[in-house]
């Protein structure tokens, strides 16, 4: 590994001739599920060696993301409890402090921002993560670690719906449900900036700030009848909340040809439910079975869709937050020893926009 030599580097507890390896730090460590009094921050969690592909990525700013919260309180339980202790995390902006062998897009001591993909085990709660070169990218010269951490695992989200999926173009029509949160108003700033007309539903409290990134009808779904406010047909439909009512109003608002795109599927709360040797089955069924239903009476496509690592897509909305053009707003920042005061917050609804831990 090439290592980043640093004064203010701590918690190196071996020296191998003049190179510096990392092999405990700090880290909030999640050994069973629960509340967030389950969370504990220890001093001295081993580090991995780096694969050929791998960062270890100093960490300054990590983002508390819904998966966060979910995941302490059990959600993906079939898969994960076999693996306790983990560390929660996905977010992460900071600077490279060593490379894996075959590393050749990024340098030691490059400020760099990325997410790690949802099954990962060790995430990015800790002094150093590690993440392969192709969750990583530059991070944006205009923007701080903290903004930097807020954006990834959210952008990259809506991505992969609207762009490795819908695949949008300029001049079609997206409907977003529930545009106020990470994923919905990243999902607004990519529509528009590919040239979309955006349609998004939201709290009045967010329809001043999703106007102001470029949707053209923020309506507030607790207040109009949105089946008679929400006006014409969309080429594709991205709902970040889920449920009966939300799909069959996406779904009926659909083009012949379109895309409906939900975050709420079926896999992990069936392989949580029966097991992975049966739920997943259930779950690949249930997804094709309305496939078929959607396809054949109304002509659309119907996906669950999720976050994963794409390189260029990252660097797409790199040069997007650095233009000014995609951003993802910071309401509270934390210490990360005050781990469990934030997961708290976030479970009682006390902070409603986006959480970031700092490292110092």
């Amino acid at each position: 590994m090439r290592i980043l030599r640093r004064g203010s580097m701590r918690r190196i507890s071996k020296v191998v001739g003049e190179r510096g390896i990392v092999t405990s730090c700090r880290a909030v460590v999640l050994p069973r599920f629960g509340g967030p009094e389950v969370l504990e921050f220890r001093p001295n969690v081993e580090v991995p060696d780096l694969k050929p592909n791998e960062v270890l990525v100093r960490a300054r700013a990590v983002s508390i993301n819904p998966l966060d919260t979910r995941m302490r309180a059990g959600y993906g339980r079939s898969l994960f409890e076999p693996l306790l202790p983990l560390i929660l995390g996905r977010d992460i902006s900071g600077e490279v402090a060593a490379l894996g062998a075959s590393v050749q897009s990024l340098s030691v001591g490059q400020e760099v921002f990325g997410a790690l993909h949802p099954t990962a085990v060790r995430g990015t709660y800790a002094d150093y993560a590690i993440l392969s070169e192709d969750e990583l990218a530059p991070k944006p010269v205009a923007v701080t670690h903290v903004e930097a951490s807020a954006i990834p695992f959210a952008a990259l989200t809506a991505w992969r719906a609207l762009k490795s999926t819908a695949r949008i173009s300029e001049g079609q029509r997206l409907l977003v449900i529930g545009g106020g949160g990470a994923v919905g108003f990243a999902a607004i700033q990519l529509s528009v900036a590919v040239g979309c007309h955006v349609t998004t539903t939201c709290g009045s409290q967010s329809i001043d700030r999703l106007l102001a990134a470029g949707a053209e009808q923020a309506l507030d779904y607790t207040a109009e009848d949105l089946e008679l406010t929400i006006k014409g047909k969309f080429d594709a439909v991205l709902d970040t909340i889920g449920g009966p009512d939300t799909e069959r109003l996406g779904i009926n608002f659909l083009k012949r040809g379109g895309h409906y795109m939900t975050l709420q599927g079926e896999a992990a709360s069936l392989t949580d439910r029966y097991g992975l040797a049966v739920g997943l089955p259930l779950a690949t069924a249930g997804l094709l079975k309305k496939q078929i239903q959607y396809r054949c009476s109304h002509g659309i496509e119907y996906w669950w869709t999720y976050m994963r690592a794409d390189s260029e897509g990252l660097d797409e909305i790199r040069n997007l937050s650095e233009a000014g053009k995609l951003k993802i707003p910071v309401e509270k920042t934390f210490p990360i020893t005050q781990v469990r005061e934030a997961h708290e917050a976030k479970d009682k609804r006390y902070i409603p926009g986006k959480v970031v831990l700092e490292l110092d």
